[in-house]
């Protein structure tokens, strides 16, 4: 958003005066007399007085001026974030049809002056869960079939086979439950005795792909599969099928815990008789907004720099079907939203979008000093109707609301009773106020402006050009030789096959780089720019799956977190690239990997040093390797063996 219409220079006498003095052995080294009773001092201390009245009688100017000003410079207000919620939908009892909840339903809180509201982000379909199989299982190691039990009500299944934990029973459905709302319908023997009704040592679980996911237990009328009564389960909104003893199915299951100090364990399994499944509802995100669907925003003149705004603001972040279109000679035109119009050319269908002030601009056509003058980015033709597909508006802290307090339902869906947000919404975020832009205004120039610091190059380097990803900045190794600027370019699709010329800067990349910091630097500071020399690395694992799981698959998701954690571009803890001045030492990697899911241990992890060039790999296994304050490690040709 533009700064609506102010110290402009918070300078003192006394900061002028030492400002002027400090210049002094840079301009003139041969002045070493700095007393009070110097001419020369005396006459910096004369325009240091002068100066500040005439900066006294700057800041008097409106504050009109003073935002104007950083208006131009393109200091400009941070736009709101909308807040995110789960909204699960109740069916009416008795539905048995597919029920599909559309995106885009609307739901509001429950007040009488100024709701706020929420709008789902996503689809969702009902279906009746049909049950097809069960199993139990002990210590996810042995599966047996009780299908056959549970079929026939003159029999009973045990639930928990040796009652320790992890003992599971599995139901298996044909189609996915994910995000569904669920109850289970049960039958039971009293024979689970001794658990608190209240708080069973069992949880609900589905398989989500990689792992179980807990499911949210909404009601519990059994007492943990103790009596009869139904569970009501709210699904993740993920859930894959998955083969257990040759039978593939969408599971869910109730896996006994380890019970904690005060809570009872069960003296005997509970014993299921029947057992039916029937939907109840889903689950769904929904954000803080309002969409709208196609507007107009006027017709072009064919003239540069045209804006338009858009007749709600503020607009939240755009999606990938939320843009401009220009409609001429009745056919449509996509144009591609941008930052600004800097890399613009003439022909290239671009427009900005403020997202605080709604404001739509084209771009437009610079003079410059050199006669020449030139069109940033392409202006729409004459009569030419210029529309929004669609777009959403809203955000604010004001959306971060209590939980059960979204249950008004502005958007009717057949077969939908009632609606409720189980869990208080969060991440709603006001636009910054203009005070604060005023603020942060003065310190974002006075910093960004010029190549001073380690920290200004590196990042003056990034904003250069897209295309790079990381910069390190070294200071001279000697008094008159140049900087040393360490840059290494973005590269996509890592993984063992990347190479080190994928690492290679493009000439036309350091010429931006270039010309982009001659700008900035310091008058006579020299820049030199290469890459880092990058230390190949093979990593040597010997780890032993969990029981179950398939070997080759555990493995593939090691190596998958050794490419991406031992990596110039992904690496590190954070993910932001291996940090530089970091050794590289086994017991970060022991963590590492006996986190990754299906990893029952990891018995040994070695590092050999690897010549990225040749292609080999040369010295002993190490548990520690160091690393210049010039390099970064690069993954190459891991190793994985599984007992």
């Amino acid at each position: 958003m533009s700064l609506p219409v102010t110290n402009l220079d918070d300078r003192k006498y006394q900061d002028l005066v030492d400002e002027a003095k400090r210049l002094i052995p840079t301009y003139c080294p041969e002045w070493t007399n700095h007393n009070l009773s110097d001419p020369g001092v005396a006459l910096i201390e004369l325009f240091a007085w002068m100066s500040e009245m005439m900066l006294y009688r700057l800041n008097q100017v409106p504050d009109v001026f003073y935002t104007r000003m950083l208006n131009l410079v393109g200091v400009n207000t941070f736009g709101a974030t909308a807040a995110t919620a789960d909204l699960t939908f109740w069916l009416v009892p008795g539905q048995e049809e597919v029920v599909t909840l559309p995106i885009g339903i609307e739901v509001t809180t429950v007040t009488d002056d100024a709701p706020v509201i929420f709008t789902t982000t996503e689809n969702l379909v009902v279906r009746p869960p049909v049950l097809t199989s069960a199993m139990t299982s002990t210590d996810n190691d042995r599966y047996t079939d009780v299908w056959a039990e549970l079929s026939y009500e003159r029999e009973s299944l045990v639930c928990f086979p040796h009652l320790q934990p992890n003992d599971a029973f599995y139901l298996g459905f044909e189609d996915s439950l994910a995000g569904m709302a669920i109850r289970l319908d049960v039958r039971a023997v009293i024979e689970g005795i001794g658990v608190d009704p209240t708080n069973p040592p069992l949880e609900w679980e589905v398989w989500e792909g990689e792992a179980w996911a807990p499911c949210t237990v909404y009601r519990d009328t059994t007492g943990g599969l103790n009596r009869d009564g139904a569970v009501t389960l709210l699904v993740p909104r993920a859930h894959e099928p998955l083969t257990l003893s040759s039978t593939q199915a969408h599971w869910l299951r109730a896996r006994l815990l380890r019970a904690s100090p005060d809570q009872p364990e069960y003296r005997a399994s509970p014993q299921v008789r029947t057992l039916a499944a029937t939907a109840l509802g889903g689950t769904v995100s929904a954000e803080h907004s309002q969409r709208v669907n196609r507007e107009l925003l006027g017709i072009s003149d064919a003239s540069p720099d045209q804006q338009f705004a858009v007749r709600h603001a503020p607009v939240l972040h755009r999606h990938d079907d939320e843009h401009v279109v220009v409609v001429f000679d009745g056919v449509q035109h996509d144009w591609e939203e941008v930052t600004d119009f800097t890399h613009s050319r003439p022909q290239d269908p671009h427009y900005t979008w403020d997202s605080s002030s709604g404001e739509i601009r084209f771009g437009p056509h610079i003079r410059y000093p050199d006669g020449t003058s030139r069109q940033h980015g392409a202006v729409p033709p004459g009569t030419a109707e210029i529309f929004v597909t669609s777009y959403r508006h809203g955000g604010g802290a004001i959306g971060n609301v209590g939980s059960s307090t979204l249950a008004s339902m502005r958007t009717t869906v057949p077969y939908v009773s009632r609606v409720e947000n189980l869990e208080s919404a969060s991440g709603g975020v006001d636009p910054e106020t203009v005070e604060n832009a005023k603020l942060r205004g003065p310190y974002s120039l006075r910093s960004g402006q010029r190549a001073v610091t380690r920290d200004d190059y590196e990042r003056l380097t990034i904003e250069a050009d897209p295309a790079i990803a990381r910069a390190r900045c070294l200071p001279p190794v000697e008094s008159g030789k140049p900087i040393r600027l360490l840059i290494t370019p973005a590269v996509e699709n890592i993984d063992e096959q990347t190479q080190l010329d994928a690492y290679a800067l493009p000439v036309p990349m350091v010429d931006r780089v270039m010309q982009h910091l001659d700008e900035r630097r310091i008058l006579g500071a020299e820049v030199e720019i290469g890459t880092p020399y990058f230390q190949g690395v093979t990593v040597a694992v010997l780890m032993k799956a969990l029981p179950g799981r398939p070997p080759t698959v555990v493995r593939s998701r090691v190596l998958e977190i050794l490419y991406r954690y031992v990596n110039p571009i992904t690496g590190g803890v954070d993910g932001n690239g291996w940090p530089y001045d970091t050794d590289l030492n086994s017991a970060s990697l022991f963590q590492l990997l006996e986190s990754v899911n299906g990893v029952e241990r990891i018995d040994e992890v070695l590092f050999f040093e690897y010549d990225l060039r040749n292609g080999t790999r040369y010295g002993s296994g190490r548990e520690l390797l160091k690393l210049g304050s010039d390099s970064l490690f690069m993954s190459a040709s891991h190793q994985v063996v599984t007992r």
